[in-house]
């Protein structure tokens, strides 16, 4: 018996089990399919909402029902039994009142025969008791054994004189009954008797089941319906977001042409005008970086084109001597001479690339103070002169006012006047350069004007590329050769400090650079 016992738990164990595994699973894959995509999201969402939705309308709709017809028909079982009984007094006068002891046999039967009238009318079990509970007549003689009493709770409710309804459950069908009690005669006479009127509801069970099975019915129609509208709806929200999810790979990829369709939705055409923009800013960027790689790669190219000639005569020079092909003291010491002006320029040409990298970087910061542009030029004009002489060149300072006060960096100024200074002195020859500081219509105007060789109207738009030179310079004759980069750099100085600079030349006549800074009275209040 214990073996037996055993088995069977083991068996319903591993059935739990098994069940409790399977469980697992379904709610598993129900996740995974819940949570797939959008589309059976809104599906699963909107079925199972609609599911809960019936069965609670079910529920309550058949509790509401039930408890408005079982008002119903107690209500309606109460007017009936005051019916049976004003029948009854109006049997034969008023001897349906009396005891049944007084009762003619003829007047009994007459009874009996009414009874089972009210009752096919009525559709009502009516049964007629005493006193004391027991059962003197009743529509249903065939289903009553003589002697038989009513319950308790009906006989209370006589005793007290009183009418109600009651409700009790069929121990065979499992059904409700109603039932009705009303005292059985005048109320100005004595109470004898009482009327029972019961009534089963299987009617009111079959009404509630073809309710039950139209609401189904009609629920799998609704179902069907909401299951068309959420696929309907699904697709029509998922495929502009799949065309999103398109483009968007189509960014990454870099091939991305922007959408100006308008889309079903606002957020979509929010999302997608933000994608367009989105799309066009990498563009943007991706140009730049082109751009820029391609700057970086021809600005490597001129370094390295800059750097080889000078470096290939430097390796030149330092073989012949090294090897010893130069025996000539003095061929020797003009070897030297061109290894220093060689490095010399190098290393100048080294610093002038530093110094227009961190200034397209944006490092290099300018300090803006007062500073007397008039007195700034000549000083550096002062401190030139020593150098001009050499080409026999003189420097000539053109005051047109006593002050000329802008905000700048002096050290920066200073570095802008001293290469425009080297440049015309390199273009001229026994002549000279005229310096002039002018104040004119809130403005202050720097001119350095040579009478040197000028510049080529072809060459006139390059001046201020990097690498750039004039081919037919001086600097061909000069030891001290410029780097190409001094003309850049001066126009991202000027620039830096909020000012503008021109130039205007004529081969063989000469040069003029103007620059123009905001004055600084200009700016007071």
């Amino acid at each position: 018996m214990n073996t037996y016992l055993e088995r069977g738990r083991e068996k319903l164990q591993w059935a739990a089990g098994a069940l409790h595994r399977f469980c697992l699973v379904v709610k598993r894959l129900l996740r995974e399919q819940f949570n797939k995509n959008l589309y059976t999201r809104i599906l699963f969402t909107n079925i199972t909402a609609f599911v809960i939705a019936l069965i609670v309308l079910m529920v309550f709709s058949n509790v509401v029902v039930q408890q408005v017809t079982y008002g119903q028909i107690q209500q309606t079982l109460m007017r009936e039994a005051k019916r049976v009984n004003f029948a009854l007094l109006g049997q034969a006068g008023s001897a349906s009142g009396l005891p049944p002891d007084q009762l003619a046999g003829s007047q009994i039967r007459d009874q009996q025969d009414l009874l089972k009238y009210l009752a096919d009318v009525f559709d009502t079990k009516i049964t007629i008791f005493d006193k004391t509970g027991k059962i003197t007549a009743t529509s249903a003689e065939q289903e009553t054994v003589p002697g038989s009493t009513v319950e308790g709770k009906y006989l209370d409710i006589l005793r007290k004189g009183s009418t109600a309804t009651t409700q009790t459950m069929d121990p065979d069908t499992g059904q409700p009954v109603f039932a009705a009690v009303v005292p059985m005669g005048d109320s100005k006479e004595p109470i004898y008797k009482g009327i029972l009127l019961e009534a089963k509801t299987s009617n009111l069970d079959l009404g509630l089941s073809k309710m039950r099975l139209y609401m189904v019915i009609w629920g799998v129609v609704i179902l069907l319906f909401i299951i068309f509208i959420s696929v309907y709806l699904a697709l029509y929200i998922s495929r502009p977001i799949s065309r999103l999810a398109a483009a968007a790979a189509e960014i990454s990829r870099g091939s991305y042409v922007p959408d100006d369709k308008e889309q079903p939705l606002d957020e979509i055409n929010i999302l997608g005008g933000e994608l367009n923009k989105l799309a066009e800013r990498l563009q943007k960027v991706q140009a730049e970086s082109s751009k820029v790689e391609e700057e970086r790669t021809r600005l490597f190219a001129e370094i390295s084109h800059e750097l080889r000639t000078p470096l290939t005569a430097v390796q030149g020079f330092v073989e012949a001597i090294r090897d010893g092909v130069v025996q000539d003291d003095a061929l020797r010491e003009r070897y030297l001479d061109t290894i220093y002006n060689q490095t010399i320029h190098i290393s100048r040409l080294v610093d002038d690339i530093l110094e227009l990298s961190r200034l397209e970087s944006g490092n290099i910061t300018v300090e803006k103070l007062p500073v007397d542009l008039n007195a700034l030029a000549q000083g550096v004009a002062m401190s030139m002169e020593p150098v001009a002489s050499r080409t026999n060149t003189s420097l000539l300072i053109d005051k047109k006012s006593e002050k000329a006060m802008i905000l700048g960096d002096a050290d920066r100024l200073e570095q802008v006047i001293r290469n425009l200074l080297k440049n015309a002195i390199r273009a001229t020859e026994n002549g000279a350069i005229r310096i002039q500081v002018e104040v004119r219509q809130g403005k202050v105007m720097l001119c350095i004007e040579d009478n040197g060789i000028g510049i080529a109207p072809e060459d006139l738009p390059h001046i201020w590329e990097r690498f750039y030179r004039i081919k037919n310079q001086r600097d061909e004759h000069l030891k001290e050769k410029g780097s190409g980069l001094g003309l850049v750099i001066v126009k991202k100085l000027v620039q830096l400090q909020s000012g503008e600079i021109d130039v205007a030349s004529e081969l063989g006549k000469g040069t003029i650079f103007r620059i123009c800074f905001p004055s600084f009275d200009q700016r007071l209040p």
